[in-house]
């Protein structure tokens, strides 16, 4: 295989990766527009219920479904805080356009979002527990923050070998 043909696979399989990327970030966003019916059909589905054990799954999710329901019914205008949340993933899949294109002019794109990743540990552990988030819970969303960060951290490496 010549140079050519190595440099094309490397851009293929960044594109590949940051397509993911882009598709995970806008999935995960354009999810926060209908929170009160996800909530809704989770609880059923995972048979979710106050009377529980204190702190198991099938309580924290009755609890957030119960304080979305009730906020919702009361203050229907606090969830445009999540619509804004979900255009945020939108607007932050759309930087990622510019590594799709040109992967080695934008490389500092990246570099962000690795460390936004990173900041998603401190957020998730420190905000979570001053707001009453189950340690399991803020893992799961910690987990977000290390999933993300693997796609990010491969196609700069791989930018790295284009650049060579």
């Amino acid at each position: 295989m010549n140079r050519a043909e190595d440099d094309w696979r490397t851009l293929l399989q960044i594109r590949l990766w940051v397509t993911l990327f882009i598709v995970g970030l806008v999935a995960s966003g354009v999810t926060a527009f209908p929170l009160q019916w996800e909530l809704g059909l989770l609880s059923r589905w995972i048979g979710a219920d106050l009377a529980a054990p204190e702190g198991s799954l099938r309580w924290w999710i009755a609890r957030v479904n119960d304080g979305i329901t009730t906020t919702y019914r009361s203050y229907p205008f606090l969830g445009y805080g999540t619509d804004w949340l979900a255009f945020g993933h939108i607007v932050i899949a759309m930087f990622f356009v510019g590594p799709l294109r040109d992967p080695v002019r934008n490389a500092w794109v990246f570099r962000v979002g690795l460390a936004a990743c990173a900041g998603v540990i401190p957020i998730a552990l420190v905000c979570g527990a001053v707001r009453g988030i189950p340690l399991y819970w803020r893992l799961i969303d910690c987990s977000f923050g290390l999933i993300g960060a693997v796609p990010l951290w491969w196609c700069l490496r791989l930018v790295r070998t284009l650049e060579k």
